[in-house]
């Protein structure tokens, strides 16, 4: 199993999972243009939520028709996407795209419906992505590649608070809408280990958070090796 990265930020996300001849989108936050990807072999689409740098593409996906689009009603909605090609998911309702097996769940975030993914892919591996939450209420066993969000250290973004560096009302939401560090490490704690064989900290802050930091202190509470996105999109 791949997983490639062509962006991961607020700038705009996209994620490529492959499994043998098979793969799965995750994120239409970068443009299909830049995606180099054979698209014949793209087996769907998954989006989290409506906001530009996760959705802002959606459309142009679904112009090339090469691909349905799974999301939430509210997503689906809030991006006022049609019903050619997109199929709304529900929270806890599993599904199939091809021979990948998908649950979504439920996050907490400052958007219509979001939700992340528990993807099991053909070869029966367990694919968990989390992004743009601060809490995740859930415990799920059998994974072995974990794709979650570390975006700020509250101790970091505290110091840029007081110095002034930050506007207020982004310090609220942060604090509100995004998955901390020490969040993270409990995350990971209750987190069934016994298959885990990578982790991919996604979404990174590019002034909130310290990769090679973040990357230490995930090892070191999972003991398994631990990789940081590219902060930054394509171009």
């Amino acid at each position: 199993m791949e997983t490639i990265v062509f962006g991961s930020s607020s700038a705009g996300n996209g994620y490529l999972i492959k499994d043998g001849g098979h793969s799965l989108l995750l994120e239409a936050g970068i443009s299909p243009k830049k995606i180099t990807v054979d698209y014949k072999q793209v087996d769907g689409l998954l989006i989290t939520h409506e906001h530009a740098d996760h959705g802002k593409f959606a459309h142009d996906f679904i112009k090339r028709g090469a691909m349905d689009i799974y999301c939430s009603k509210g997503t689906a909605k809030a991006l006022d996407l049609p019903k050619h090609r997109v199929q709304t998911v529900k929270s806890k309702v599993p599904f199939h795209v091809g021979k990948w097996f998908v649950l979504p769940f439920d996050v907490q975030h400052d958007a219509k419906e979001p939700v992340g993914y528990l993807i099991q892919t053909p070869s029966d591996k367990k694919v968990l992505f989390v992004t743009d939450t601060y809490y995740v209420k859930y415990q799920f066993k059998g994974v072995t590649h974990a794709l979650v969000e570390c975006n700020y250290s509250f101790d970091r973004l505290n110091e840029r608070f007081i110095n002034q560096e930050i506007d207020p009302n982004r310090y609220r939401r942060l604090l509100k809408s995004h998955f901390e560090l020490e969040n993270v490490e409990e995350f990971f704690k209750g987190l069934d280990k016994s298959r885990l064989e990578q982790i991919m900290l996604i979404h990174l802050s590019d002034a909130n958070s310290d990769a090679n930091y973040f990357k230490q202190r995930i090892q070191a509470v999972t003991g398994v090796p631990v990789d940081i996105a590219p902060v930054k999109a394509v171009r």
